[in-house]
């Protein structure tokens, strides 16, 4: 790589990097394995950052490349043995009450993955439901009903969670 390049990598990278950590974190519900998935992603962004500089969103292109890390990830055979859920180590950077905070990870962590990361995609990382759909590699209409399918459970998950911590 040109040291042009690498110098543009190293700065995209930098300025990114807290927001591809947080929506690892937001995919995988680990801290540890969030770390893995976003240095995954960042190594084949790296080997391809001719092309990926290039494209018309950035953004949008390394978010699909971070999550199809992670569903890759969740689909090899060893994940489904040695990955779990489980408490971080490390508190993320947020704003919200740490209650809250808590609540709306447990309830992602509640939905199935595909779910999890249409929320994530649309709702944290912004991306559009056609922009979606190409990272999740299924059809915009999909990206749709996964999205009101996610935010209804969601939505009584929470309840369901907020009922019983007034109880």
């Amino acid at each position: 790589m040109r040291a042009e390049d690498e110098r543009e990598y190293a700065e995209y990278v930098t300025a990114r990097l807290p927001h591809l950590i947080r929506a690892a974190y937001l995919l995988t519900g680990d801290a540890h394995r969030a770390d893995d998935v976003v240095q995954a992603a960042l190594t084949a962004l790296y080997r391809h950052w001719a092309k990926v500089r290039t494209a018309d969103n950035v953004d949008a292109y390394v978010q699909r490349v971070l999550v199809r890390q992670f569903l890759d990830e969740k689909r090899l055979a060893w994940s489904r043995v040695f990955l779990s859920w489980s408490l971080p180590d490390r508190p993320a950077v947020v704003a919200e009450p740490f209650e809250m905070q808590e609540l709306v990870h447990t309830a992602l962590r509640k939905l199935p993955r595909g779910q999890r990361a249409v929320l994530v995609l649309r709702f944290l990382c912004d991306q559009s439901i056609e922009d979606t759909a190409l990272a999740l590699r299924c059809s915009t209409g999909n990206v749709k009903s996964q999205t009101a399918r996610a935010l209804g459970a969601m939505r009584e998950l929470l309840v369901s969670a907020d009922v019983r911590s007034v109880s």
